[in-house]
């Protein structure tokens, strides 16, 4: 994949559908919806980032991203709950490798969604969208050890898990053990 194209898609981001959700591009206006659930240590807990401390801080990130996405360099959707409107997190690409064809999937939901098959729904759209849109070879994601559910999550969507690489990343203070799953385009169904 050329880099030129990803620029091109990701600088004006397509907004992708499923049958309960919509993925977007991020707006300032989603900064409240945002913040409700990356202000939770909770759901940070397993993250590479820190929960926002403040809706100020959760505006500044957003303006951040509206940034990204006007030089096509970012490549997370907003994930829209169809029911109610609401921003419930976000889904998409943490990094893309253009030389060898290869995205990293990453994902974050509200907890109040939990339990709902909403992450492997817009996770699934998202894997489609790089497989058949961008042409992606291979599509992988990882999890820090303990963070079970968002394994299964990855299981559900048909990744094959490839091992753990034991205190491989230094994140918040202390040393983690990275699992990680991928899928190659060719056993990929939606």
């Amino acid at each position: 994949m050329k880099r030129s194209k990803l620029i091109k898609v990701f600088s004006d981001i397509p907004t992708l559908r499923t049958d309960r959700l919509t993925l977007r591009a991020m707006r300032h206006s989603d900064a409240a919806d945002m913040f409700e659930y990356a202000s939770r240590d909770d759901v940070t807990e397993f993250l590479l980032w820190s929960s926002h401390e403040s809706t100020a801080y959760t505006e500044e990130y957003l303006k951040y991203v509206e940034s990204r996405y006007a030089v096509g360099d970012f490549y997370d959707w907003a994930v829209i709950y169809n029911e109610n409107g609401k921003m419930i997190g976000t889904c998409g690409f943490a990094s893309i490798d253009t030389v060898n064809n290869v995205g990293e999937l990453g994902y974050v939901l509200n907890p109040a969604y939990h339990g709902l098959g909403i992450a492997a729904e817009a996770a699934s759209e998202v894997m489609r969208f790089g497989f058949e849109e961008l042409g992606m070879h291979r599509i992988e994601a990882r999890f820090m050890s303990g963070n079970d559910a968002s394994r299964r999550v990855m299981e559900k969507l048909g990744m094959t898990f490839e091992g753990m690489a034991r205190e491989s990343m230094f994140v918040k203070g202390a040393y983690k053990t990275i699992g990680k799953c991928a899928i190659l385009a060719k056993d990929f169904s939606k």
